[in-house]
């Protein structure tokens, strides 16, 4: 039986090692364990014959089992026989190599059983294994481990077998190619076997068994292994210093000997390429090298002629590669081998040239900029041998001359500068090289970062700046530095002036043109003189100055060209014309200084551009020579074609035309060149357009009719519609075309009317220039008029437009002249700002457009108001709605800034046009009011007020700005002559005054000005003279600098002392509209502004609220509304305020207003309420009145429904909910708090009652639908239920009635969520009233005493309320402090008839808890409260038992102070046998208290009926006492200890009495009578009675798991379980039994508990006891419980079968 036992045990366990828990692998190791130390025999053979029985069983499974294995092994070795030991060796093996992948968990544990075998039994493990160890094989990854964890344990045992396995294993070394094979560290632990076993890479002498084939095989695997740490080592050591530099490069060995054996140079040459890859070392070859080649030379050896090529190709190699800047050894490395190419143009000078030009041509990048880094050191060190070998090197630079590349440009300007110092520029080809060196000058400029003064030479990122500082550079430096340079320069740099391709070179030419002028003037030569006919490609004078002048236009461009090209046409006054030279030479220099006193911002380009223009003219009247005057003009003309791309340049060239035009003497000359010009522009261009009309618009100064005829001739011409194309052929105009050039065609009749005599031109308005305008603008369409859309066209009439109204204006006769088609003209404008788009500000169109406007406005004949104000409209909505200026910065910030201030300009400027055509006192209003309400399309000029109360700062912003500065001018301009009213000064001053306060400082500002500004308009309407000042309004201006600071102090001083000021000026009749204006500010956009309204509002409502007692309603309602607009905290405290102020004048107004809000009350009524709390006589009388409508009414109704059975539906009213809503938000508030203490007892009792009467009640049908109303309309929603506003209204009310500590409490345990269940409603009140007797209990007596009458209510929610309530004030003694303890017994007492459930029950436990609070009441009515618990438990009519619980816990609480004789009379035999049904109810409740009083009666049953309460209630209840200790309830585990405790002294066993004593955890409940009496009521209720002391409180802890009391409790040997066992035999086999019931139990924690009782009875017993254990069925049913769904039973399962070994 024995065998067959340990057998099955065994089996099942491994069968279970199938389980996929860790947790449960684990156990079953740990039990397998267990019973290999008992049978090791016997369970090896099992695992023997298990493991090659299930082929199927998965590694992880198999690997338990080798485990446990291993573990029986290294316990049992010494005593196992060769037999066995040879089965487990040939079991492991297989393991090990069953698998060829390397499986390291799997393969892992057969080796440990290998090596634990081992160490016993080396010859039999070493001679399985290495029959899987055979030459030529590679071998198992494990079987090498193996080998290695063998020679750690059995160092003596291996020795023998070490030279075979080296000598297989070494030769196949090279075998391995897995890294895992690859490691050397498993071999390497032989060198623990002997001191003598030490290889020769860690040692110095080899071992006695290591051979030198040995040794190579070794040798050759660290080499193909040589990224190992051990290979490294191994080179390291065996190499010498010089040996590394051998490897680093092989000319070491050479160094001594250099200066000997040039025959070596071959390889040093070599050594001289390996340098290139080497950058470290090749400085130092470099140098070697330079001295041979230096020792070669003066010695006149022949070697270097065979070597020379090769030699020259090296080093040009190194040249061609650019070195790292960063590194000093490179540098010097690269200068020395420029010194070996010196060495050798000393010597080999044709061969260097004839290797070196050919290089030029290479197209690679680098190669050709190394051959010219050589040519450039060759020119500069070898300047003799290069002497007749110039023109061939000059003719070999044309294809460098042609490259793009910078590194190239670069190497070829620094050989210019070589060859400038050595004379090869003055030999032919020598202008080519000036010519590029000019070229790259002109090169253009890029923000790029400056290169360092030592440039780099390989740097990547050489832009074209780069390149042209070194050109410029090089260019001033070989004019001022070379002597011989000045022949060649002088004057052949002037060829390079007047090609428009090279401006970017104007700036250094003309410094190094005046710098040789002056040289040659001062040294006095005669050839100073320009002579054309020896050099015919110089540019004749009058296009030197047409040039230069012209250029001189943008004087800041290319680095000041400006000055420079002034300084040169000085110095060139004589060449250019003889008679210039005295005045240019008092004009230049002043015009230089000029530009050199301001910066390009501080110069007025216009005002330049006017001065040239003035200097030409001048200029023209001082030669006063026709035919130079119109050579001139026709050499400027011949320049417009080539400044395709400067147009600026050629903008200011077309002026300088029209000027020279003006100035020239014949006619003809102007009409054809007239002619040509407006043939040849390029009407596509903008520069050109504005450029021709500047032109024909000067040239009309003199030729007025000349210039209109030509115009009206070209548009007759087929010119107008065709253009000249290629071969001169004419071709038509495309319509783009045609809308340029009729564009040009109206800017130019615009100049005209701009330059023309003002005599003349006033007359040829209507009939030459408008009317030709207005034909070329419109287009018609078969007779219909379309509207253009080009740009360009529209510009060009704005433009022309604004000058011919200029023009007008000008002229003498202006105030006689009819504009009749002004209104056209206003129309068309306004239409071009109406297209503009409005979200981004991309053209100038607004801006042009509004100054046209501007200028026709003060035209006559006057527009209609119609007119204007549509124009004001579309000009206010197309400015001021534009986005803010950042966005419009985002590109092209510059220009976009420009556009933006010039825009807003001209929209100031059109306003205060309108105004001025308009001085009268409506003006403002029509400005800056808002429209009529009856007004269907109210005029634009309406519209300023809303933008100045703009939600968008930028809007707003722009409009207080164009506000204060309109209203500035109204101001200096207005001329009151009689008193009339301002009727329009309190919307005005509600619109501008809260805006002083605005969050932007630039508003604020501006709105002072406004104030400032209307308030002395006022001041004059009422007749005071324009001189006057009033020291008030004074201030208004000084505070402007204090508002820049948005303190809010300093804004908020600001607007009082704004509000005192306008109240003092304002007239009485302006004061109501001020207020309702004032209102309307709350809803301001802008925090602050609102503020300043509230502020104002509510400092006039103060002065005179007493008087507008009929407007109550409508201001509240106003106030109201702006709640709702504006959700700021700032907003509800001036509206509190303002409510405040008319309740504390009109209290019963206010408060019915109030409660006429609809509910559920939104934020706004509640902000209204609650300004009603700060005052507290005011708040005190609201409350009292709201408590009487509560009070008043009924708290609900009751709806049947019309069906047979239908229930009854509760509906609150209304008007008790609508109060309990105000007094909430009334109490909310902090300052509320003296009102509400001085009603404490009448709030408490109201709400409390109000609470019960809402508990699941339902909202009226009109409120539910307007909550979904609200929520339909997307409202966020506000809750309204009757229940929860009662609730948090009773909650407000304790704590602002000084029992904060009260509502924190009844929170903490989470009472205010139970009041709102109806389960759970009596015990969310008996937390509160606990809360009440512990923190105020001097409040209670008044509030038990308006309380008691409840009890009686028609209510039955009021009833349990205040049972409840009650039921938990006699927990505490507070009741029998105040002598309340009888009257409220009595009353529990009686309500035990109540035909309510929960009042029963809430009775019962308020008579039980009378043992908490006042238990000497209890041992004096003992008997009345025994009847009334029994009589609870035998509640008939209490379905769930909810009667007869509450009485079995208020019985254990009584049974501590009642008498014994009344217990064992009443309740012994009769409930202690019924209640142990209920021990195992699925009912935490039922269970703990029915253990509880089990344990409890437990102890009243000691005596006489000992026996029979034993044999009864021991098989039934004590394992189920024992078991449920692991029960998921902790309340019903201390009630089982507890239990176990009280009923030791009742089992007849004196020593288990003492185990439940010593090992339970102690409870509060000692062994003395006091405390075992004490103890139920202690562990029943939920706290502790105060009476308890800290140190009995921790006696309650949890003092260990179960299984370690168990553990503890059972003596080792079983004396006392045995002596157990023999007087109860039977025992042992029920316990057993009873535990299988327990195996199906629903409680995971039940069900591992149950075997493991088992197996600690097993454990502790005495064999001769198990003979009453049926095996088979606890085996059998463990079996199955070991597939129980939960991992900690399964652990259990499987350590209780291991533990059962101890029964056999």
């Amino acid at each position: 039986m024995t065998e067959s036992l340990v057998k099955r045990l065994a089996v099942t366990l491994m069968d279970a090692t199938t389980d996929k828990d860790p947790l449960v692998h684990e156990q079953i190791f740990s039990s397998l364990c267990y019973l290999g130390k008992s049978e090791p025999e016997e369970v090896l053979t099992r695992h023997a014959m298990r493991i090659p029985r299930g082929p199927a069983l998965a590694y992880p499974h198999r690997v338990i089992v080798l485990r446990a294995m291993e573990a029986m092994v290294r316990s049992s070795v010494a005593g196992m026989d060769k037999s066995m030991a040879k089965i487990v060796i040939f079991l492991a093996s297989n393991e090990m190599t069953k698998s060829k992948e390397v499986i390291p968990e799997w393969q892992q544990a057969a080796s440990d059983i290998l090596v634990a075998v081992g160490r016993c039994f080396i010859n039999k493990v070493m001679e399985e294994v290495l029959t899987k160890f055979q030459p030529g094989v590679l071998p198992h990854y494990f079987i090498v481990r193996t080998f290695a964890s063998l020679s750690v344990a059995n160092v003596f045992g291996m020795v023998p077998f070490l030279t075979s396995i080296l000598g297989t294993m070494l030769p196949m070394l090279g075998m391995a190619k897995q890294d895992h094979m690859r490691r050397l560290g498993l071999l390497f632990r032989f060198a623990e076997l002997q001191a003598d076993a030490q290889p020769a890479w860690t040692r110095p002498g080899p071992p006695t068994w290591w051979t030198a084939s040995q040794e190579s095989s070794a040798y050759e695997v660290l080499f193909i292994l040589e990224q190992r740490p051990l290979a490294e080592d191994l080179l390291g050591s065996c190499c010498s210093v010089q040996q590394k530099w051998l490897r680093l490069g092989p000319i070491g060995h050479l160094l001594p000997s250099l200066g000997e054996k040039l025959e070596e140079l071959p390889r040093l040459i070599r050594a001289c390429c390996f340098g290139r890859r080497r950058r470290l070392e090749a400085y130092y070859v470099s140098k070697s090298l330079c001295q041979i080649l230096e020792a070669s030379v003066n010695i006149g050896s022949r070697t270097l002629d065979l070597q020379l090529d090769g030699l020259l190709s090296a080093l040009q190699l190194q040249i061609s590669t650019p070195p790292d800047s960063s590194l000093p050894v490179q540098l010097k490395n690269h200068n020395e081998v420029l010194r070996c190419f010196t060495v050798l143009a000393a010597s080999f000078p044709d061969r260097l040239l004839a290797f070196l030009l050919p290089k030029l041509e290479s197209g690679n990048e680098g190669m050709r900029v190394g051959a010219l880094t050589i040519l450039r050191q060759i020119i500069n060190s070898a300047p003799s041998q290069m002497e007749i070998k110039k023109p061939f090197i000059l003719s070999s630079m044309k294809l460098p001359l042609q490259d793009h590349s910078n590194k190239v440009r670069r190497a070829v300007v620094q050989v210019i500068s070589a060859m400038a110092h050595h004379g090869y520029l003055e030999q032919p080809g020598g202008e080519a090289m000036i010519e590029f060196l000019v070229r790259q000058c002109a090169l253009p400029v890029e923000q790029s970062p400056q290169l360092p003064r030592r440039q780099s030479l390989e740097a990547e990122d050489l832009t074209d700046s780069h390149v042209r500082e070194i050109s410029v550079n090089t260019l001033f430096l070989i004019s001022t530095t070379v002597d011989r340079m000045s022949e060649v320069l002088w004057p052949c740099l002037l060829e390079f002036v007047t090609p428009v391709h090279l401006t970017g070179a104007l700036t250094p030419l003309c410094r190094s043109l005046v710098y040789l002028a002056v040289k040659k003037q001062e040294e006095g030569q005669k050839d100073f003189q320009l002579h054309y006919d020896t050099n015919a490609n110089l540019p004749s004078p009058c296009a030197l100055m047409a040039r230069l002048l012209v250029v001189s236009s943008q004087p800041y461009g290319g680095e000041g060209r400006g000055a420079a090209a002034l300084r040169l046409l000085n110095v060139l006054s004589h060449n250019i014309h003889p008679t210039l030279e005295p005045f240019w030479g008092k004009k230049l220099p002043k015009l230089v200084e000029h530009l050199e006193a301001n910066t390009k911002a501080s110069l007025s380009q216009e005002e330049w551009e006017d001065t040239l223009l003035k200097f030409l003219q001048q200029t023209l009247v001082t030669v006063s020579d026709s035919s130079w005057t119109c050579q001139l003009t026709l050499e400027m003309c011949r320049q417009l074609s080539s400044y395709g791309g400067s147009t600026a340049e050629k903008n200011f060239l077309y002026k300088c035309v029209g000027a020279a035009l003006a100035a020239c003497g014949s006619k003809d000359l102007v009409r054809k060149l007239l002619q040509d010009l407006l043939e040849t522009a390029r009407y596509q261009e903008e520069a050109e357009r504005e450029g021709l009309g500047s032109c024909l618009g000067l040239c009309a100064v003199s030729y007025l009719d000349e210039t209109l005829a030509k115009l009206e001739e070209f548009v007759k011409s087929d010119v107008f519609r065709r253009s000249a194309g290629l071969f001169s052929i004419f071709k038509d105009r495309s319509d783009n075309e045609v809308e340029k050039v009729k564009g040009t065609l109206i800017l130019c009749y615009g100049y005209v009317a701009k330059y023309a005599p003002n005599e003349l031109v006033l007359a040829r308005i209507d009939t030459d220039i408008l009317r030709n305008i207005f034909l070329y603008f419109h287009t018609k369409v078969l007779g219909i008029k379309v509207e253009t859309k080009d740009l360009s066209l529209k510009l060009c009439l704005i433009q022309s437009i604004c000058m011919v109204c200029q023009a007008i204006c000008n002229s003498a006769q202006s105030g006689d002249f009819a504009f009749s088609q002004k209104a056209e003209l206003v129309a068309q404008m306004t239409d071009f700002i109406r297209a503009e788009p409005a979200d981004s500000l991309r053209t100038p169109i607004r801006q042009r457009a509004m100054a046209a406007c501007g200028s026709l406005f003060f035209l006559e004949p006057p527009l209609s108001d119609a007119e204007t104000a549509d124009l004001l409209d579309t000009c206010l909505s197309s400015v001021l709605a534009l986005p803010e200026t950042e966005s419009l910065r985002e590109k092209d910030s510059p220009v976009l800034e420009t556009l933006w201030r010039d825009t807003l300009r001209a929209l100031k400027d059109l306003l205060k046009g309108v105004l001025l055509r308009h001085m009268s006192p409506p003006a403002p209003k029509t400005m800056f009011s808002e429209p009529p309400a009856d007004q269907q399309k109210p005029p634009a000029v309406w519209h300023l007020g809303p933008w100045i109360r703009s939600t968008k700062e930028h809007e707003r912003a722009r409009a207080v700005e164009v506000a204060a500065a309109v209203l500035e001018f109204y101001q200096e301009k207005l001329n009151v002559s009689t008193v009339v009213p301002f009727s329009n000064l309190g919307q005005l001053m509600a619109l501008f005054s809260p805006r002083c306060t605005d969050s932007l400082a630039s508003v604020r500002q501006h709105a002072v000005d406004c104030v400032y500004a209307l308030l002395y308009i006022q001041l004059f309407y009422e007749g005071f003279s324009r001189d006057h000042r009033d020291e008030s309004l004074e201030k208004l201006k000084a505070m402007k600098l204090g508002l820049r600071d948005p303190n809010v102090n300093t804004l908020f001083q600001a607007c009082c002392s704004i509000a005192k000021v306008i109240a003092k000026r304002l007239p009485p009749d302006q004061l109501l509209s001020l207020v309702l204006s004032m209102l309307e500010g709350l809803s301001d956009p802008d925090r602050n502004c609102s503020r300043a309204a509230a502020v104002m509002v509510n400092s006039l409502l103060k002065e005179r609220g007493g008087v507008l007692l009929e407007k109550v309603p409508e201001i509240l309602e106003v106030v109201h509304a702006k709640l709702q607009e504006v959700d700021e905290e700032h907003v509800r405290k001036a509206a509190q305020q303002t409510v405040y102020i008319l309740a504390s004048q009109h209290k019963a107004a206010v408060v019915s207003s109030l409660l006429g809000n609809p509910l559920p009350l939104d934020s706004c009524s509640c902000t209204m309420w609650r300004a009603l709390a700060p005052d507290p006589a005011l708040a005190a009388q609201v409350v009292e009145l709201l408590l009487e409508k509560i009070n008043r009414d009924v708290p609900y109704k009751e709806n049947r429904s019309f069906l047979r059975g239908g229930n009854a539906e509760r509906v609150a009213t209304l008007l008790p909910l609508s109060a309990t809503c105000a007094l909430h938000e009334l109490m909310s508030v902090p300052e509320s708090g003296p009102s509400v203490v001085g009603l404490y007892a009448e709030l408490f009792v109201t709400l409390l009652l109000r609470v019960s009467c809402t508990v699941g009640i339902q909202l009226p049908k009109s409120l539910s639908s307007k909550e979904r109303k609200s929520l339909s309309r997307g409202q966020p929603p506000r809750a309204l239920d009757p229940c929860s506003s009662a609730v948090e209204t009773l909650k407000t009310m304790l704590t602002q009635g000084g029992s904060r500590t009260v509502a924190q409490a009844v929170a903490d345990a989470g009472g205010w969520e139970m009041l709102h269940s109806m389960e759970r409603h009596h015990e969310g009140v008996a937390l509160l009233a606990s809360a009440m007797a512990k923190h105020a209990g001097p409040k209670l007596s008044p509030i038990v005493k308006s309380l008691a009458p409840m009890l009686n209510s028609i209510y039955d929610s009021q009833r349990v309320t205040t049972t409840a309530f009650f039921a938990e004030l006699l927990k505490s003694n507070v009741v029998n402090d105040l002598v309340l303890l009888e009257s409220m017994m009595d009353s529990m007492t009686a309500r035990q008839r109540d035909p309510c459930t929960a009042v029963r029950m809430l009775a019962l436990r308020g008579l039980g808890n009378m043992a908490l609070g006042s238990p000497a009441k209890v041992q004096q009515h003992s008997t009345q409260l025994l009847a009334s618990m029994v009589n609870g438990i035998d509640d008939k009519d209490d379905p769930h038992s909810t009667v007869a619980l509450e009485a079995m816990s208020s019985l254990s609480r009584i049974l501590a102070f009642a008498e014994e004789r009344d217990v064992r009379s009443m309740l012994l035999h009769i409930k202690a046998i019924s209640i142990t049904d209920l021990l195992d109810s699925e009912k935490q409740e039922l269970r703990h208290s029915s253990i509880v009083l089990f344990g409890t009666l437990t102890q009243f049953g000691a005596g006489s009926c000992e026996d029979a309460f034993f044999e009864q209630s021991l098989a039934r209840s004590l394992l189920t006492l024992l078991l449920h200790l692991q029960d998921p309830k902790p309340e019903v585990v201390k009630a089982c200890k507890f239990a176990l405790r009280m009923c030791g002294p009742s089992m007849g066993c004196p020593m288990l009495c003492d185990m439940f004593q010593n090992h339970l955890p102690r409870g509060v409940c000692g062994r003395g009578a006091l405390w075992g009496r004490r103890a139920p009521f202690l562990l029943a209720s939920g706290a502790l009675h105060p009476s308890v002391s800290q140190q009995q409180a921790r006696t309650l802890g949890w003092m260990g798991s179960w299984q370690q009391w168990l553990g503890k409790a059972v003596p080792r040997r079983g004396v006392e379980v045995g002596e157990l066992m023999q007087k109860y035999p039977e025992a042992l086999g029920r316990l057993t039994a009873t535990n299988l019931f327990y195996f199906k139990s629903n409680w995971a924690d039940i069900r591992a508990a149950a075997p493991m009782f088992v197996g600690f009875l097993v454990l502790h017993v005495d064999r001769e006891h198990c003979q009453h254990l049926d095996v088979d069925e606890l085996v059998a049913a463990l079996t199955v419980l070991l597939k129980d769904p939960v991992t900690a039973v399964r652990v259990k399962v499987a350590e209780t079968l291991g533990r059962l070994v101890r029964i056999v």
